[in-house]
């Protein structure tokens, strides 16, 4: 070995049995993955899952959401990187990148030199809290920057359980702090140089976006005197984007962002963008909880949140909640507002997303998909053209412009329909974020719809409450003429792949539904959650609760799920 050659240590461990990735990634508590050789063992398994010709001097993207132990974690995942043969790994500045912009860089990448890049690591835990005593999250997203399919997730599982060794190059550490390109190195055993390079966290996302919206009109909306808009990053990794964006951009006041300082703990938060964790939001939007108008004159007029890595949204009015279903069927119905699709080949949305899209997309005359939780169902479908729009009833919308959904490109997507709508209405007259949803409620009708989640439940209740379901299914196929009961069960229609136990569905003749599914995206316990849905054509003004009463009776009669929890109710009512 020359004596500027970088040697590799080869390291002698044993395996974890835990290591099975959920819906997006391994998550689990800080601690966890502070044991011995833990990150490692993981990462080291997603490197053996990956052939010689997906590594060797190829580029891997590696950021995250700037949670805790993300810096530590990105130092290790490079040093094990360059070991394992990749020619450079390119980071954020600071280590942030959000999961939007890991997918648009790997792409970019791609589209630069062909095949250039194998991937991304992202860090991040999602819509979970942060900090030493929470959690944090890996996860591997392909060549098409979306997240791994299932049948690599479960390569990497397989190879966690029988792991024996990893390695490490002792690399120097990186500075982050710093766009630049580090020093090339030589590493034992490669005949290619190494190279770590740091990259704008912003460049290449913001452009991508600009290069989608028409942001001159969304400017123009953003200077009406009777229009104010109000963005909360919940001190996640949307902080960076949205100053860039929606301040330096397109003008929006400093002091109408909130949370926009990315922290390793979200300053204590739940960086979760819904009624009840996106806390500070809802009280300047005029919402409450319940959904209760208690807006005054001084209220912005539209406001959205996102999660810790910025791929989630939520959308309010003033005084007025969106739901993240209804929010995909508006962008989709007015999709002509928005330039790059106006050819629009089709759509899809998770199960338990409600069908207000699926009346659209007939009305549309395009094909409607139906798929399991976890964007990376919808990334064949996108790769296929068969659809431009994606969506999920957890917050969750996207577009064919990357693999990923998209809190901010959703955000933009609304703001370019709100301009649209105005682009003839003079100061004064402004066609407002609830205004656009009722009028869509007039023409498509109402699909009220609400999700009770049951966080942190002991797995053995969680099993015991999923029999329960089971032993009820017949009884409510036979309670009236119609009703379906059934565990959803989804076969892609590109590749043929099949995913089974996707959700317990008890649905009725008319459309209305209760569904259950146990989540994939907790990092300990159990969090069930449940789904409930009512169509009405002719009565649109109801209290969602009001109308949601009778299923939601019935759902929780049928589950027994607070006489088997010992629980009084829902962690989370959205």
């Amino acid at each position: 070995m020359e004596s500027n050659t970088i040697s590799v240590t080869t390291v002698q461990t044993t395996p974890y049995t835990d290591q099975k990735a959920g819906t997006s990634g391994l998550r689990k508590k800080v601690s966890v993955f502070k044991q011995e050789n833990y990150l490692e063992n993981f990462v080291q398994s997603i490197f053996d899952s990956l052939k010689d010709d997906e590594v060797h001097t190829k580029s891997l993207v590696l950021s995250g959401d700037g949670r805790y132990y993300n810096d530590i974690a990105i130092q290790k995942i490079a040093k094990m990187a360059a070991a394992r043969g990749f020619g450079k790994v390119v980071i954020g500045q600071n280590g942030l990148l959000s999961t939007p912009a890991v997918s648009a860089v790997i792409r970019q990448l791609n589209k630069e030199v062909e095949g250039s890049c194998t991937g991304g690591i992202v860090l991040t835990a999602s819509h979970n809290p942060g900090g030493e005593n929470n959690d944090f999250g890996i996860k591997f997203n392909s060549s098409n920057g979306g997240p791994a399919l299932e049948n690599l997730t479960d390569a990497f599982f397989s190879r966690s359980k029988e792991i024996s060794e990893y390695k490490y190059a002792e690399l120097p550490e990186i500075n982050l702090t710093e766009i630049h390109q580090e020093n090339p190195v030589q590493v034992e055993g490669y005949e290619h140089e190494f190279i770590a390079e740091v990259i704008s966290s912003t460049d290449i996302y913001v452009s991508l976006l600009k290069s989608l919206f028409d942001f001159d009109s969304i400017k123009a909306l953003m200077a009406r005197s009777d229009f104010n808009f109000a963005y909360d990053g919940m001190s996640g990794v949307a902080g960076p984007y949205a100053r860039t964006i929606f301040e330096e951009e397109l003008g929006v006041p400093a002091e109408n962002l909130y949370g926009c300082d990315p922290s390793p703990d979200f300053e204590g938060g739940h960086p979760d963008p819904n009624l009840t964790y996106a806390e500070n939001l809802v009280k300047v939007m005029g919402v409450t909880i319940k959904g209760a108008n208690v807006a005054t004159d001084t209220t912005p007029d539209f406001g959205a949140a996102a999660d810790g890595d910025a791929d989630r949204n939520m959308v309010l009015g003033k005084g007025f909640f969106i739901t993240p279903s209804d929010s995909l069927a508006i962008i989709t119905a007015n999709h002509g507002a928005i330039s790059y699709m106006k050819d629009i080949t089709g759509v899809a949305r998770s199960m338990p997303t409600s069908g207000a899209v699926d009346i659209v997309a007939k009305e549309l005359g395009i094909d409607v998909y139906e798929t399991p939780t976890g964007w990376k169902f919808f990334g064949n479908l996108l790769d296929a053209d068969k659809i431009v729009i994606c969506g999920e009833e957890s917050f969750g919308t996207g577009s064919n412009h990357i693999r990923e959904k998209d809190g901010i490109w959703a955000v933009l997507a609304w703001l370019s329909i709100i301009a649209h709508k105005n682009s003839e209405t003079t100061e004064g007259n402004l066609v407002s974020a609830e205004q656009i949803v009722r009028d869509h409620w007039k023409k498509f009708g109402r699909n009220y719809y609400s999700r009770y989640d049951y966080e942190n439940l002991e797995t053995e209740t969680a099993d015991k409450i999923f029999e329960t379901l089971e032993s009820k299914m017949e009884q409510f196929r036979n309670e009236e003429e119609g009703n379906v009961a059934d565990i959803f069960e989804y076969t892609d229609s590109v590749d043929g792949s099949s995913s089974k136990n996707q959700g317990w569905r008890f649905m009725y003749k008319d459309g209305s539904r209760f569904i259950f599914r146990k989540s994939g995206t907790g990092s300990s316990g159990a969090t069930i959650r449940i789904y409930l849905e009512s169509y009405n054509k002719d009565n649109t003004e109801l209290e969602t609760a009001e109308a949601l009463k009778n299923l939601s009776e019935k759902a929780l009669e049928y589950c027994e799920i607070n006489e088997i929890s010992g629980r009084e109710g829902p962690t989370v009512i959205t």
